[in-house]
């Protein structure tokens, strides 16, 4: 047989990838909309029940707050490829290392920038 293998540089495979991705944020991020409006109903009696509630509903909120960021990170990945800027590092420029991009599709940074960000 003759199947073409994907390359893990092929645009259209990110592209696909960086969508799904999407999807399931959008999904994941329903589901806690869902959990934080079943939250904003009466608080408990009980005093350590409201605190539970409580510590539950702000839960929700960082982690809807994280999935925006995520969202964020892939639009700006995908503009990245509508640009052919898709796999540079935004900071020096140098090509991200393939295995890198495979793990992290959206990632900005090469390891040697990202982490020279992380000490500062």
């Amino acid at each position: 047989m003759n199947a073409r293998k994907k390359q893990p540089n092929d645009p259209h495979a990110i592209r696909i990838r960086l969508r799904e991705q999407m999807v399931d944020i959008s999904e994941r991020r329903a589901r806690i909309d869902h959990q934080i409006g079943h939250r904003e109903e009466a608080l408990a009696a009980d005093f350590s029940e409201q605190a539970i509630e409580l510590e539950n509903s702000e839960t929700m909120y960082a982690l809807d707050d994280q999935l925006r960021n995520e969202a964020r990170e892939i639009q700006a990945a995908l503009a990245r490829l509508d640009l052919g800027t898709y796999g540079l590092c935004e900071a020096c420029g140098a090509g991200i290392d393939e295995r890198r991009l495979a793990a992290l599709p959206a990632i900005r940074f090469c390891v040697r920038c990202a982490t020279k960000a992380e000490r500062s």
